[in-house]
């Protein structure tokens, strides 16, 4: 990060002076943080995958957490079809055996 941006006091920065993506990001998680994404990220582009979890992850809990009743409320939380769950607990199934 450019010095003249560590010297200044976020507390001093108006969200409305900062382009846009940094305005968004000061009124989501502040402007401290504004200026830790410019540091750290400027000039590149960066696409945010659409899931949060890793595949592996969500395999995982829904077969820690499927009891053999609740797809759709698997589907619900995990932001999956239900068809998708049903496809990792047959291939889970399918390992055990």
């Amino acid at each position: 990060m450019r010095e003249v941006y560590k010297i200044m006091d976020p507390s001093e920065i108006d969200e409305s002076c900062l382009n846009e993506i940094y305005s968004d990001i000061a009124d989501l998680l502040g402007v401290d943080a504004a200026l830790k994404f410019y540091g750290n990220f400027r000039g590149q582009q960066i696409t945010f995958p659409v899931k949060f979890f890793t595949k592996e992850f969500i395999e995982a809990q829904i077969t820690k957490e499927y009891d053999g009743h609740n797809i759709k409320q698997l589907a619900t939380k995990f932001g999956y079809s239900e068809k998708w769950i049903r496809k990792i607990i047959k291939e889970k199934t399918r390992k055990e055996e």
